[in-house]
Order: C-alpha cells, then structure tokens, then sequence
C-alpha cells in the first residue's frame, strides 16, 4: 500500500463494479491511485477472490473492501482479521449487527500487527432504500432517526465511519466527534442518470454537508474517459 499521497486525494471511491478479474484490473490502470481509491464489492471480489485485491494493492491503490459483514460477532472478526491481511484500507460491516458484532471487528483488526489496522465504517441504510422500503422490512421509525441512531451506535462502539446517505451527515456530524468519516453513495453531476440510487446529491452538494469520501460507480466506470470522468467529481468535490 501506497502512503505517499495526500489522504485528501482519495475523498472520491471509485466503485469497481466489474463481473471479473480483468476487466477490473484493465480499467483501474486509467486510473492515477493518488486521485481515487477503489471499492471492490461482493460481485468482484467472489468472481476475482483475494488476489484481485493483492494485485490493486500491488498497484498503489487503497482499497475499500465494501462486503458489509452482518454474522455473529466470532465469524465477523474472523472476516475482518483475513481482510486486514490483504492490505485493504477500509472494510465495512452493517450497523444492524449491533455492538457486540461492532466491538468484534473492532478488536480483530487491532490486533493486526502485519499490517497497518484497515478503517473500520458501519453501513446504515442502504442509499437505495427509502422510508416505504424501510417500514417494509419492519424497522420502525423516520429514516433520518434510524441512520443517525445507527451511525452514533457504531461510532460508541469502534467504528471510524459510516455509510450513509448525503441527507443524513449534517445530523450524523453533530451527533459525533470531529474526524468521524461519512462514506456516501448516490454521488451523481447534474446532468448523470439516477440509476437505481433514490437519495442523490452532487458532489458540489456533498461537500457542503461535510461528507468525507464520495462513492462514484458507473458514471466514471462507464465513462469514455475514465480519468477524465474521475477528475470532474474530483474537482466538483473538492473546488481543487
């Protein structure tokens, strides 16, 4: 893993949202690891396994390992402890796994001495859930009080951040102390498609709520220009 660029260069995530090995090592070379980080999720990493994420690594890139661990506390550890070995930079879990689930992970990865300990971030509410689809499931409650319940349960609990929607980081952040990061998806220009996401903001808008790491997919990986498409999230984010 790369530490000589600034941690300001990976406030964009750019999401690998690819069905194989190469096509995702292909595209990441258009890509400079000082300007992203990547984000492999559950489709990449069953078709490529560990050694995709070996070789991104290998390249310079940090990696956001985003498989949203939800077991009983012992099998989460054990998870986050193998993804710790890999060199990844962040992991996830899901908030709903509770505090002892959380405290697990937590302790797994800090007893890590191979390896610098990855960012530990809880997923809240998924970006592409809504208040219908929430009373759906049986969560009771308004979304925002759910996503700021969970996100301050994680943070009590060894969490370095969440995921969560651009909407919900104002009360997140004033909930939490200084420095606790917000990972937010549904990042899209003005002129870019909704896709299937439902809470959207821009990045010009995320930055004024004081997100931390904007998550981008297929507007930059569908792209023509991948650099291209990454640099204007990068500038529209960061005024850079």
């Amino acid at each position: 893993m790369s530490d000589s660029s600034r941690p300001e260069d990976h406030y964009v995530i750019v999401a690998l949202d690819f069905a194989d090995a190469e096509s995702g090592l292909v595209f990441a070379r258009q890509l400079d690891p000082k300007r992203c980080a990547l984000k492999v999720g559950f489709e990449l990493f069953v078709a490529a396994g560990p050694a995709l994420v070996e070789a991104l690594v290998t390249q310079g890139f940090r990696v956001f390992l985003d498989l949203k661990f939800h077991d009983i506390p012992n099998t989460v550890a054990s998870a986050c402890a193998a993804a710790s070995e890999l060199g990844v930079w962040m992991v996830n879990v899901h908030a709903s796994g509770g505090p002892k689930m959380i405290e697990a992970a937590r302790e797994a990865l800090d007893r890590q001495v191979t390896t610098a300990s990855p960012l530990l971030i809880a997923v809240t509410v998924l970006t592409s859930m809504d208040q219908a689809t929430l009373q759906q499931i049986g969560v009771a409650g308004k979304l925002p009080e759910v996503v700021n319940h969970w996100a301050t349960m994680a943070a009590n609990h060894g969490c370095d951040g969440v995921v969560c929607s651009a909407q919900e980081v104002a009360a997140i952040r004033d909930q939490n102390k200084a420095g606790f990061l917000t990972v937010t998806p549904g990042i899209r220009l003005p002129e870019d498609a909704k896709d299937d996401q439902h809470r959207i903001f821009t990045p010009a808008q995320a930055q004024q709520v004081g997100v931390s790491h904007i998550v981008v997919g297929r507007p930059i990986t569908r792209a023509q220009d991948p650099q291209a498409a990454l640099m204007k999230f990068y500038t529209a984010f960061t005024g850079a």
